[in-house]
């Protein structure tokens, strides 16, 4: 009887040992099998693809530069003035102009001519008219080096009675347009007091800017023109020979420096006008400021308002 239960112990015990290799068998099969996998996915047939380059950016690399001009704008000031300002600005001479127009008839100036209907102001006819009437200018497209709008881009201030509008879709529909290569674009003010913008309302593309008070992050070197914010009293053509003669500096006139204007009390350029009476003497350097300007400006007048405008009346 001893005997028996010595065997059925022992044949429990091997059952067990067997049951333990085969499913400790299966485990160490299916972990090797597993490695063997993942040794495959590493081997050299199958690498691990790899990217040599960073991803890159969803906004343009020129929004991008600009992120901290943006942080202070309005969502709808972001969305114009990337309209206008930022898909040209890396233009140069060498990449935005092309030559070639100006290498078969010489340098020639085209100018669109005037559409049935379109307001234009006195200061801009008097700069298409100056064009016009010079010995570059062209009527025939083909001969062109340069173009010129006839639209009036002088005043892009959205309150002013001479501001264009719906410029965009007239500049985007001139068939001579090509993204504004070989155009140049005239400007005087932009934006809107008191928060002022470069903004003009459309995209100038590829066209050169001659523009009075450009910012200098916005200015494009060797290509863009700054011009003086100049009145429509100013005179089309040269007038008489100036008084500077050789070897005379300071020249010979009464007056060394002249400004007239509005001084902002408020917003963009306060700071600059407020300080013009620093140096205004009365005598040879005159600078003139009123504070007249918008409609709630007495709301922010100060002490020096009522003189500066009585000078400024005078």
């Amino acid at each position: 009887m001893q005997a028996k239960k010595r065997y059925f112990i022992v044949l429990s015990a091997g059952a067990c040992l067997v049951l333990l290799f085969y499913f400790g068998g299966l485990q160490v099969r299916a972990t090797r099998n597993q490695s063997r996998r993942e040794d495959r996915l590493r081997s050299p047939e199958q690498p691990w693809p790899h990217f040599s380059d960073n991803l890159h950016s969803f906004l343009p690399r020129e929004q991008l530069a600009n992120e901290d001009y943006n942080m202070h704008l309005s969502p709808r000031q972001k969305r114009d003035s990337n309209t206008s300002l930022y898909k040209g600005k890396k233009c140069r001479m060498e990449s935005c102009f092309d030559f070639s127009l100006c290498q078969r008839s010489g340098f020639k100036v085209y100018v669109y001519p005037q559409q049935k209907g379109e307001k234009i102001s006195e200061s801009y006819q008097n700069i298409l008219s100056a064009i016009e009437g010079s010995r570059f200018y062209t009527s025939d497209p083909s001969q062109a080096c340069l173009f010129v709008l006839s639209l009036d881009t002088l005043d892009r201030d959205q309150l002013s009675p001479q501001y264009v509008h719906n410029l965009k879709s007239k500049v985007q529909n001139l068939h001579l347009w090509n993204n504004g290569r070989n155009h140049l674009i005239f400007n005087l003010y932009s934006g809107t007091w008191p928060d002022y913008t470069e903004d003009l309302g459309f995209d100038i593309g590829q066209a050169m800017l001659a523009k009075a008070s450009i910012g200098a992050e916005n200015f494009r070197p060797h290509f863009d023109v700054s011009i003086p914010l100049f009145s429509k009293d100013h005179s089309r053509t040269g007038g008489e020979r100036g008084f500077l003669k050789y070897n005379t500096i300071p020249p010979f006139r009464k007056y060394m420096l002249v400004f007239k204007g509005k001084r902002y009390l408020t917003g963009i350029g306060s700071d600059t006008r407020n300080a013009l009476y620093h140096v205004h003497n009365a005598e040879d350097v005159v600078l003139l400021t009123t504070c007249k300007h918008g409609k709630d400006w007495q709301k922010h007048k100060d002490g020096r308002c009522d003189k500066d405008n009585a000078e400024y009346d005078k």
